[in-house]
């Protein structure tokens, strides 16, 4: 299956998911709005999500793909199944341990992952109460993640692209059935949270043995192969989610301002949907690629690859970065502003959206980036590098939450991942594991172009739409379409005539077919 095509089926599954993903956010917020019950959940649910991201999808799955890719291609199914059997076991046996102990020290626990919530006890012990709900999420997603991987391998990728379209579906449905029942809305999307990592493990274990390559449970043993993969987990753990460490670094901070983490999560979803749509999508197809095309000594198929991937990652990025920096706040007042989420959440949480915006290109690159380095099994470099970024964004969210607040923050972590992309592109430029093609940088020009005639089209439209922002639902909707629309003519038009990624070509050859 070619990068494009992957890319777009897992995407593809990754729209839906996040689709229901504002569904799900949409419904929260107009519940809980931007209170202490949902700054509560919220970081409830981000400790489990982040360590997800951080050791489920990105070290673990770094580390664990190139292995299981190399085995299944140079020596046969039996042994890479048997490599997957072991990595289980070990794994979940220490996740077991690594959740009890999450579970019994929580008390102690947060008054670090949130500091500002000590000075109310109610929000405090709501929070562990809430936390010690959705830890046993940690052991199921993590399994997923292993089958995912196998999965992957195989060029298998809509079931594993399909899980969070599961999870997603628990979070709508399973709160409003168990509701009643529950303390606070709080309480049921904890459960939900923690009953969607059962079905997201259910779902894939029946296709893993539909394709005959289901891992089994074993005695867990402490292998070569397991030891070679713990070995390189450990700084993937950091090097692969940098930007989730700085993430979670914004969160600790923004605890200590009222709705904090609430305006920052708002506004994280709205720019991690492109994020998961193209570089959580290009990533995934990617590693599995360039690790056979080293494996199997292609150099210019991997340098060509990865220069399409860029190409594919920076046409589709860019625009969407242009877009939300320019029309932030009719996108949160037509998603958001229902209920108890009103013009004041709004305004605070379309300044955070805009700096995010900022460093969406670079968030994606990093993704296309990483699995240059994770190929060619260097899970150190990507280290230390991510070492440098976390400190970066450290010491920006202490200089600009005076100032800007919560915005400051979202303004660190965008700064963050640019220095992340930077250093990425010198080291793996200076190892010839990457070489930019002649091409790149022209095609590079034609998008900033198109995206320079899709702003101009979006600042011309927005004052016509700003009398309908202010109307009903439907009015709303229909006028944040008519932008969406203008902002997609004005770059489309503009791709075309400088023929960006040969779209022209593509173009009129369906035209004249």
């Amino acid at each position: 299956m070619s990068l494009v095509k992957s890319t777009a089926t897992i995407g593809l599954y990754t729209l839906i998911s996040r689709v229901l993903g504002f569904a799900r956010d949409v419904t929260i917020a107009s519940g809980l709005g931007a209170s202490y019950l949902s700054d509560a959940f919220f970081v409830a649910f981000r400790l489990p999500n982040y360590l997800r991201r951080l050791f489920a999808e990105g070290a673990f799955n770094a580390a664990f793909v190139p292995m299981y890719s190399g085995m299944l291609a140079v020596e046969g199914k039996d042994s890479a199944r048997k490599f997957a059997s072991e990595a289980m076991s070990f794994l979940v046996v220490l996740l077991l341990i690594v959740v009890a102990v999450f579970i019994a020290g929580m008390d102690w626990l947060m008054a670090v992952l949130a500091p500002g919530f000590t000075d109310d006890p109610i929000k405090y012990q709501l929070t562990v109460a809430l936390t010690r709900i959705t830890m046993p999420y940690i052991l199921f997603i993590s399994l997923v993640s292993l089958l995912g991987g196998v999965l992957n391998s195989m060029h298998q990728f809509a079931a594993a692209a399909a899980t969070p379209i599961i999870m997603n579906l628990c979070l709508i449905i399973i709160p409003y059935l168990i509701d009643p029942f529950t303390p606070t809305g709080a309480h049921s999307l904890a459960i939900a949270v923690s009953c969607s990592g059962v079905a997201q493990w259910l779902w894939l274990v029946w296709f893993c043995h539909k394709e005959g390559m289901l891992p089994r449970l074993m005695r867990p043993r402490l292998t070569p192969d397991v030891k070679k993969l713990l070995k390189i987990i450990a700084p993937v753990a950091l090097g692969a989610g940098v930007a989730q460490v700085n993430l979670f670094i914004d969160t600790i901070i923004a605890t200590h301002f009222d709705s904090g983490v609430s305006y920052l999560y708002y506004a994280d979803r709205i720019n991690e949907l492109p994020l998961a749509v193209i570089g959580i999508a290009l990533g995934t197809a990617l590693l599995p690629m360039l690790s056979r095309f080293i494996r199997e000594g292609k150099t210019a198929e991997s340098h060509n690859c990865q220069n399409r991937a860029i190409e594919l990652g920076l046409f589709l990025s860019l625009p969407a970065a242009v877009a939300l920096m320019i029309i932030a706040e009719p996108i949160i007042r037509v998603m958001f502003e229902r209920g108890e989420f009103g013009a004041k959440e709004t305004l605070a949480t379309f300044a955070a959206l805009r700096a995010f915006a900022i460093g969406l290109p670079a968030f994606i690159l990093i993704k296309i980036l990483s699995p240059g380095f994770y190929a060619n099994q260097d899970t150190k470099t990507p280290f230390k590098i991510a070492m440098v970024c976390v400190a970066v964004n450290l010491a920006l969210n202490l200089a600009l939450m005076g100032p800007f607040r919560h915005v400051g923050m979202a303004l660190a972590t965008s700064t963050a991942g640019w220095v992340n992309v930077i250093m990425m592109l010198y080291v793996l430029t200076q190892r010839k594991w990457f070489v930019a093609s002649e091409g790149l940088y022209r095609e590079i020009a034609a998008i900033c172009a198109s995206c320079g005639l899709m702003a101009f089209a979006l600042i011309l439209c927005k004052p016509y739409g700003d009398h309908y922002f202010a109307l009903g639902e439907g009015k709303r909707f229909i006028a944040l379409a008519g932008l969406v629309i203008a902002g997609a003519l004005g770059y489309f038009i503009g791709a075309l005539s400088l023929n960006v990624m040969g779209c022209r070509a593509r173009v009129l050859s369906r035209f004249w077919r």
